[in-house]
């Protein structure tokens, strides 16, 4: 049951760090397309 458990806590964390990391991306992209000189 312990064992359960661990492994439980150690994917939650893992999915918890690529979705910050994913949104970080995200942020960093969208920031980038904002801030990007316009070419007309």
């Amino acid at each position: 049951m312990k064992k359960l458990l661990a492994l439980a806590a150690v994917a939650g964390a893992v999915l918890f760090f690529v979705k910050r990391n994913r949104s970080a991306k995200a942020e960093a992209d969208l920031w980038r397309e904002a801030t990007a000189p316009t070419e007309n």
